[in-house]
């Protein structure tokens, strides 16, 4: 982080993001852990490619709240602070309605999307592929959402930051040779 970048964040409160993002600490993840993790590697990543925005950054942390905790409220996020109604907006923005599928979802991201739900998503789903192992997600989950990403995320990441691109693109590659190891290995026969 340069110094800049450091200064611009300095003021930044985000506590209350972080109390309100540990309701996600029982919502788990099949790779273990749970979602509370997730979304500090997702703050984590917007900071390594240095996005020092107030409201990206704290989105970031509750970017899965509305979907994945089933009692969170609107009005307790643009609340939070005077950053609340921005945030709640991204947050939104990325969150899958109940009609939409998940096709439609990524759909509206890419091509309604503002330039700070297209980063987020960028670096949720960078958090995400880095999460996808063969031993734990069945193949073609896995697939798919390597397939999904090719789709709609990559074209997204062209839009908002080549290096995320780039970064996407060797976990798909990093994925699909794992998936042909995992090909090799996994038929052998076992010998008591």
């Amino acid at each position: 982080m340069e110094n800049f970048e450091k200064d611009l964040i300095a003021g930044m409160v985000i506590a209350p993001y972080l109390q309100k993002a540990t309701a996600l600490r029982g919502v788990k993840r099949y790779v273990g852990g749970n979602q509370f993790r997730h979304a500090f590697a997702t703050l984590a990543i917007l900071i390594d490619y240095h996005y020092v925005d107030h409201v990206l950054l704290k989105a970031s942390v509750i970017h899965d709240l509305i979907e994945d905790v089933k009692n969170t409220t609107y009005e307790e996020i643009s609340r939070i602070d005077h950053d609340g109604p921005k945030v709640l907006e991204l947050v939104l923005e990325v969150s899958r309605r109940k009609p939409e599928t998940k096709e439609e979802f990524l759909k509206r991201i890419l091509l309604e999307g503002s330039l700070m739900a297209k980063v987020l998503k960028c670096a949720d789903r960078i958090s995400n592929l880095t999460d996808l192992h063969p031993d734990i997600f069945e193949k073609e989950y896995i697939k798919n959402t390597i397939a999904d990403t090719r789709k709609w995320i990559l074209p997204m990441a062209e839009q908002v930051n080549k290096d995320m691109l780039f970064e996407l693109q060797d976990l798909i590659r990093r994925r699909e040779k794992n998936l042909r190891f995992s090909a090799m290995i996994w038929p052998m026969k076992r010998i008591d």
